[in-house]
């Protein structure tokens, strides 16, 4: 472990210095994390961005472009070879085609260039003339970012953590039950590794089904190639002395293997090279699933957040250290299921459900900021009568349906702590509100010349994370 942490540190450290002497020749490259547990949001925000970037007339919170600075914008061939290209034009269509519909969530990392000719402001941009701005988007499943938090755990300690999860959860009777029957210290039989490692995995996709977040190891919901892997085929197990060459021997070492040539090398490789990053997170949904769900997101989301390397990116500590994520947004999606009324609420309580992990970016010199965005909107607000009171409501066409329907949540408490103290200390169910959510499909859409699909603060998060850069 410590071998690998160092080889992990030179490696960054040669990374760093050959990045930060190379940048005065060549065009400034901004690298974007889109990070965001499933159902989130990532791919439509990402394929949103692009295309509001690429016609900017619903982006007048972005300086660059309300001040016309972007004189063009366009994609290129990414700079890494062998990563898969974003599927920018097809999510595009899917989102905007006359029966319009959400395109397939993310399932492999990918990555996409787009790049800016911006030409600066006053006297400078007289004398300078435009320069190129790169905007490299790195796109990855969420479930993949749960296995950051694996990194400093041992295998006992990942294994009580996840038995006691279990006790709380769906499909964790039926797991317990399974290992009761088991003998871990028994020789190890590759079939009941298999079908411990099945069991396991059908836990947390019932889990995550149910509105849970932290359902790790992520590659067991999102395996891709790995599937069927001895890599993959362990779980966790009640702690003992198990001799080598047991059941319960061997899943602690392919833990172990899990994260070395797993979880490390994508830290490595593609994390850890992040400048800037969002956070897209499913608060509502969570609500909507009750407080044990909430409580979870707020410690997954905070055991995921304890990875980044947050920072000032001055030129020693790039050559040194290596890349540091010196922006991050923490954004809540979905905002167009609420009326702009409520805005504020979803937004106080983005900001205290994250507030370890933003105060711990804030501490180490990183800028942060938390907002409630939809990346592509899919509802108009409407005001209706509803038993002698007036209701701030949303309109949209239903997913399941394709029928128009209002739709009025409940109310979110103005003080977070409503919500996130009962979610602490474990109650079952809301006391004092009922909150709901609807699916809402993409809205048939008519943009102008010039204009990128509609949304609700995009331009105002794109200036947060790439403002100072253009």
């Amino acid at each position: 472990m410590v071998i690998a942490s160092i080889a992990d540190q030179i490696s960054r450290t040669v990374t760093g210095m050959g990045e930060t002497l190379a940048a005065p020749f060549t065009d400034p490259v901004i690298r974007l994390g889109v990070t965001g547990l499933s159902r989130a949001g990532k791919t439509v925000f990402i394929t949103s961005l692009v295309a509001n970037l690429m016609d900017r007339g619903r982006m007048p919170q972005l300086e660059a472009a309300a001040k016309g600075a972007i004189e063009a914008a366009y994609l290129q061939p990414q700079p890494d070879d062998t990563i898969p290209r974003f599927p920018y034009e097809t999510h595009l269509h899917a989102l905007t085609a006359p029966d319009p519909h959400w395109p397939e969530g993310t399932r492999s990392i990918s990555e996409l260039r787009l790049s800016l000719r911006v030409r600066p402001q006053g006297l400078l941009g007289t004398i300078s003339g435009a320069r190129t701005v790169h905007i490299d988007i790195v796109d990855y499943p969420g479930e993949w970012l749960l296995d950051l938090s694996l990194l400093d755990l041992s295998y006992a300690d990942w294994s009580a953590a996840a038995l006691a999860r279990a006790e709380r959860r769906p499909g964790g009777a039926d797991y317990a039950a399974l290992i009761a029957g088991l003998d871990p210290t028994a020789k190890l039989d590759e079939a009941e590794a298999q079908a411990l490692a099945d069991r396991y995995t059908e836990h947390l996709r019932k889990s995550r089904e149910a509105g849970f977040s932290d359902c790790s190891p992520g590659r067991f919901l999102m395996p891709g190639d790995l599937a069927g892997s001895p890599v993959l085929t362990f779980a966790p197990l009640p702690a003992g002395n198990y001799p080598r060459g047991s059941l319960g021997a061997e899943c602690a070492r392919r833990y172990e293997s899990y994260k070395r040539n797993v979880v490390r090398p994508f830290f490595r490789d593609h994390f850890s090279r992040i400048d800037r990053q969002i956070v897209l997170v499913d608060v509502l949904g969570a609500i909507h699933a009750g407080p044990a769900a909430l409580d979870d997101l707020r410690a997954a989301m905070a055991g995921i957040l304890s990875a980044f390397r947050v920072g000032r990116n001055d030129f020693l500590t790039r050559i040194f250290q290596g890349k540091r994520v010196e922006r991050i947004l923490f954004a809540a999606t979905k905002a167009d299921h609420l009326h702009h009324s409520q805005h504020p609420q979803l937004t106080a309580i983005t900001t205290a459900l994250l507030r370890e992990a933003k105060d711990r970016a804030d501490f180490a010199g990183a800028k942060t900021q938390a907002m409630a965005i939809a990346a592509l909107r899919t509802t108009v607000e409407d005001r209706i009568d509803h038993k002698g009171s007036t209701l701030d409501v949303v309109r949209g066409r239903l997913l399941d349906t394709g029928k128009q329907a209002a739709f009025y949540p409940g109310e979110l408490p103005a003080d977070p702590s409503h919500l996130l103290s009962p979610a602490r200390a474990g109650q079952d169910k809301w006391l004092d509100g009922d909150y709901s959510i609807m699916r809402f499909a993409p809205a048939p859409m008519t943009r102008r010349t010039g204009e990128g699909p509609p949304h609700i603060r995009l331009d105002k998060a794109a200036q947060f994370l790439l403002g100072d850069r253009l």
